[in-house]
């Protein structure tokens, strides 16, 4: 009898009848509520293939018959058993997931964009108009004396004319492989408006000048693992205040690249997941001279910038045990905070008075809330991002906000393996209803499949722009829009580039000849074999899409830039 081999999935189960082999199924039908960033390596964005493996034979399964071995007592040749099995629902007779760039629903799920039964994803009415079932919200006053300070003092500084948007959608330059690890956040310099600084997975900074292209330096001493966070110190634009998954908070001095603990979560080391404190939220109140950061447990600790001392106990700022996500301070009333957490809420805290269960207002949402930000001027909106694929508006923060204004369905559930999506504003935008935010589902352009970074009208829904170029084949879910120019800043995967709008005035035929070069420069995180490819030890290159496999554009300059040690300059 010849020895049959199936193939098998991660999760195992015994049959009742002893005859049958075991079986394991692995669970893709969506992200888990908590990602465990840490200990996952970064995926594709496309579902992977099963690999097929030998199912092991029973220990009282008897002996090979002379019949099922051949010359020499060897065993006969292994048939496979080619049997589909949906990933989402785990039953036979069907498949789901991604099929190049189109994703195939599962029959016994909802929509994967939306979440309501009834339709696919191909056929789903979100995907044609993201403004659909948008309905804009009227503002709902509670005539409060904080309305009356609002209207007073901030209302007056918000312009109600609505300034040209100018889409930055054309590639500039890129920096290839400039992170070891995939690129977990990004922050423009506010004083040297050419320099762009990055985090990744592994903990390393990277500073880059985008404009001078081979002017680069990168510290690999800041955090020992994924760099979460980073602000600027206001005062001081030379400092830089990261924070980690390690459990600390340091303040890096950005010319030398010397780095000072200012807190630490974990005096003892690893001692199990359970006793290990990860910071994802930190924030600057900058007239008060407090830096803020929030753990993986649900706490907030307050640090004096100056004394770089810790102020008063930790307080309990969501659910126990449950991991805040991020912090921000209102630009206009910096005491008042908003938080987000894996307890499926955004709270408003007043930091002068801060208490457990004291919050201001707490905002429901479905699932993990991967970020919350004030509007950049007034600060009076509230926008959020959450793991449900819906993106919530909360147009006016003095009224009732026991429900989102609106809420707008988008591509951003995804199941780990990436940094996780977040819609921040344009800061540029006085009318403060511009946001971006990366894709999650392929796009089918040309036979290529795309992940566009979309720019969406926060108070309509509509999709203003969709940004993508053939050469970037991957995922962008880390995006920054600069403070004063027309840029945009994505982290991809291992890689950073740089996009600038384009000038639509030229003639079509003059522009395709007289197109200024796309400049590319491998970065610290990059080697080149003797076969003249690319090779890195990571293992998670293959983020989103064949990033090493990509085609080269016409036109395309690209610059080696050899790996240092601790600190390289090129």
């Amino acid at each position: 009898m010849a020895t049959r081999a199936r193939f098998v999935y991660s999760r195992r189960r015994d049959d009742d009848d002893d005859d049958e082999e075991q079986q394991q199924e692995i669970s893709s039908s969506s992200s888990e509520d908590e990602q465990e960033e840490e200990e996952e390596v970064e995926g594709s964005d496309d579902e992977e293939e099963e690999e097929p493996a030998v199912a092991e034979e029973p220990a009282a399964r008897k002996a090979p018959t002379p019949a099922a071995t051949g010359r020499g007592g060897r065993k006969g040749p292994i048939t496979i058993s080619l049997k589909k099995v949906c990933k989402v629902c785990k039953k036979t007779g069907h498949e789901a997931g991604f099929k190049g760039a189109v994703y195939i629903d599962c029959p016994m799920k909802p929509c994967f964009l939306c979440k309501m039964p009834g339709h696919t994803t191909l056929t789903c009415p979100h995907r044609v108009a993201m403004e659909h079932g948008v309905i804009p919200a009227p503002r709902r006053n509670t005539n409060t004396s904080l309305d009356y300070v609002f209207q007073s003092q901030v209302k007056g500084k918000i312009s109600m004319v609505k300034p040209r948007f100018l889409v930055p959608n054309q590639l500039e330059c890129g920096n290839i492989k400039f992170h070891q690890r995939r690129v977990t956040c990004l922050e423009f310099h506010p004083t040297k408006n050419n320099v762009l600084l990055s985090g990744d997975k592994k903990g390393l900074l990277g500073i880059w000048d985008y404009v001078k292209l081979h002017e680069k330096i990168t510290y690999d001493s800041v955090h020992s693992c994924i760099l979460n966070t980073m602000k600027l110190d206001t005062a001081n634009d030379g400092v830089l205040y990261t924070a980690s998954s390690d459990g600390t908070v340091s303040s890096t001095d950005l010319d030398t690249g010397m780095g000072s603990p200012l807190l630490n979560l974990n005096p003892d080391g690893w001692n199990g997941p359970s006793t290990w404190r990860m910071i994802y939220g930190m924030d600057l109140n900058a007239e008060k001279g407090l830096l803020l950061v929030a753990d993986s447990f649900g706490f907030l600790y307050l640090l004096d910038r100056r004394s770089k001392e810790r102020i008063g106990q930790p307080i309990l700022i969501h659910k126990k045990g449950s991991k805040v996500t991020g912090l921000h301070c209102n630009p206009a009333q910096p005491e008042v905070l908003l938080s987000s957490g894996n307890d499926h809420f955004a709270r408003i805290w007043d930091t002068r008075k801060l208490e457990p269960k004291s919050a201001l207002a707490s905002l429901a949402h479905g699932r993990v809330v991967n970020s919350g930000y004030f509007s950049p001027r007034s600060g009076s909106k509230i926008l959020t991002t959450c793991q449900d694929n819906r993106i919530r508006v909360w147009d006016y923060i003095f009224g009732n906000l026991e429900s989102p204004s609106r809420e707008i369905v988008h591509s951003h559930d995804f199941n780990r393996h990436l940094t996780p999506f977040k819609a921040e504003w344009d800061p540029k935008d006085y009318s403060e209803t511009v946001a971006v935010i990366g894709r999650y589902i392929s796009e089918n352009h040309n036979g290529v499949a795309l992940h566009p970074i979309d720019f969406i009208d926060t108070s309509t829904g509509k999709l203003l722009a969709e940004v993508m170029d053939p050469d970037i084949t991957t995922i962008s879910p880390v995006n920054k829009l600069h403070p004063q120019d027309d840029i945009l800043a994505t982290g991809s995967s291992r890689s950073i580039f740089i996009w600038k709008p384009k000038n639509d005035s030229d003639d079509p035929t003059e522009e395709r000849t007289s197109q200024k070069v796309k400049e590319y420069v491998y970065g610290s995180g990059s080697r080149k074999k003797a076969n003249g490819k690319r090779g890195d030890s990571s293992d998670d290159d293959p983020d989103g899409g064949s990033d090493g496999k990509s085609k080269k554009a016409k036109k395309t300059r690209f610059t080696h830039t050899p790996k240092g040690k601790g600190k390289s300059k090129a």
